[in-house]
């Protein structure tokens, strides 16, 4: 493989001193960069002949493969992948356009590839991916699902290390740094410009690798076991969809300062309105109209043209193009009985946020308190981040209402039903019995409740 250390020898019959310049005894020393795959930049997969091609040689390798997949999250309404890049042992590098497998059908609508030949000639490899929860929806779009996994970013983070980016992992295990500029570039742009397909092969080099190493830390650790029990839950999710959120409108930017039934119908129509007109020309839904724009309208007094034209948001050339639509989304809720405008508060499925519970629940927040002490310090016990140990979903849900008769028993049933590993429940039943069980001391919430921020930040977050 090729780095950015090589140095061309200077010439001394100028005069000037050819030894290098010393550096200063505690400056660290430069981490050379990882600028060329071993076996050079692949040419895009873009033909049936060359996707053969792929898929004779991932099957003659051996081996795990390394899988990563390029999106356009920003830029594109759609998740899918704009490009899969593909490792093997005895097969090199291979750079997949899924999009030039695709079609689009009779009501100009693109319809995903079908790659399950691809993955048929990978079927009996372990996939080798950083951050699987990412990428393995738009795997499976393209009919690319996994039978077995090794999740580094995830092994990373049950091993304890404070940053599990790929760029740090690969720095901190290989001694080599890699570019990380392009992981926000719009993929969805054609041709893909070469120092992005640099870039991509890259991502993959030294992935297996990784894995090997994580593997050995995970052995040292004692932690291979609960590694596969968390990867072999990634397989069985990977082809089940994702639950769509109740009333997603309801996450726009600055809808907290909605107070009325008929200003929260403004933002459910407006939302409802870009969101059609962005899926329809597949660009981000931001792209077209900022969340703030729709949230300030929804405020006005008087929203229609006069308001739109007064929010900075709408006044964009790409909003400013669908401006009869918006007035349309407006008028659809000025003609809506009180009664069919949506509630001020949608009902709680589960527990409410944690911040509201000192008063709407002074008892569970005393409970959450001790419960996140006794479960950050078996965490730190494990040189684990408490997300992993026990997902705070879970957390809440167990501690806002324990079984009525608390036993080991009782409470393992609970974490069985919220979906929890049995490596979790066996590092966390008992310390969560002992502490929901305690008596509850009056006025130790508050203190408890907010005092520890980042405990409800889920497992799995953005790796880059």
């Amino acid at each position: 493989m090729t780095t950015a250390t090589d140095h061309t020898p200077q010439d001394p019959s100028d005069g000037s001193d050819p030894r290098p310049a010393e550096a200063p005894e505690d400056a660290a020393p430069e981490v050379p960069l990882l600028t060329q795959p071993a076996d050079g930049v692949p040419d895009v997969v873009a033909t049936p002949e060359a996707l053969l091609r792929t898929i004779e040689a991932l099957a003659a390798g051996h081996g795990p493969v390394a899988v990563d997949a390029e999106r356009a999250h920003g830029f594109r309404y759609s998740q899918r992948a704009y490009l899969i890049q593909l490792r093997r042992a005895g097969s090199g590098t291979h750079l997949v356009d899924p999009i030039a497998f695709g079609h689009t059908d009779d009501t100009d609508t693109f319809v995903a590839a079908d790659l399950s030949e691809l993955r048929r000639a990978i079927a009996d490899a372990e996939w080798v991916v950083h951050a699987a929860s990412q990428d393995l929806p738009c795997l499976f779009e393209v009919g690319l699902l996994p039978t077995a996994i090794f999740d580094t970013e995830l092994a990373a983070r049950l091993l304890g290390y404070p940053r599990v980016a790929l760029g740090t992992m690969i720095e901190r295990t290989f001694g080599v740094r890699l570019l990380k500029e392009h992981s926000a570039a719009d993929w969805s742009t054609r041709p893909l410009p070469k120092e992005w397909l640099t870039y991509a092969a890259l991502d993959v080099e030294l992935l297996v690798e990784l894995r090997d190493a994580l593997a050995a830390e995970l052995d040292a650790q004692g932690k291979r076991e609960w590694a596969e029990q968390e990867f072999a839950a990634l397989v069985a999710g990977a082809g089940v969809p994702a639950r769509r959120r109740t009333d997603p409108w309801r996450r726009t930017s600055g809808i907290h300062r909605i107070r009325t039934r008929r200003g929260l119908g403004l933002v459910e129509s407006l939302w409802n309105a870009r969101d059609t007109i962005a899926r329809r020309l597949d660009r981000a839904p931001g792209r077209i109209l900022p969340d703030v724009a729709i949230s300030e309208v929804a405020e006005a007094a008087t929203p229609g043209r006069d308001a739109l034209r007064q929010v900075q948001g709408f006044s964009r050339r790409q909003a400013k193009r669908f401006e009869a639509d918006w007035l349309a989304a407006i008028g659809a809720v000025e003609q809506l009985p009180e009664a069919e405008l949506p509630a001020l508060h949608l009902a709680a499925d589960g527990p409410p946020q944690t911040r509201v519970w000192a008063s709407k629940n002074p008892e569970a927040a005393v409970r959450l308190g001790r419960v996140r002490e006794a479960l950050a310090a078996r965490a730190k016990e494990l040189a684990l981040p408490a997300e992993n140990l026990l997902t705070p979903e879970h957390v809440r849900r167990v501690t806002w209402t324990p079984p009525e008769e608390l036993t080991h028993e009782s409470v393992d049933a609970v974490l069985v039903a919220c979906g929890a590993r049995p490596w979790q429940r066996e590092q966390t039943v008992d310390l969560l019995t002992a502490a929901l069980a305690e008596p509850d001391v009056e006025g130790e919430a508050q203190v408890h409740v907010e005092g520890e921020p980042g405990v409800e930040a889920e497992a799995g977050s953005d790796p880059s």
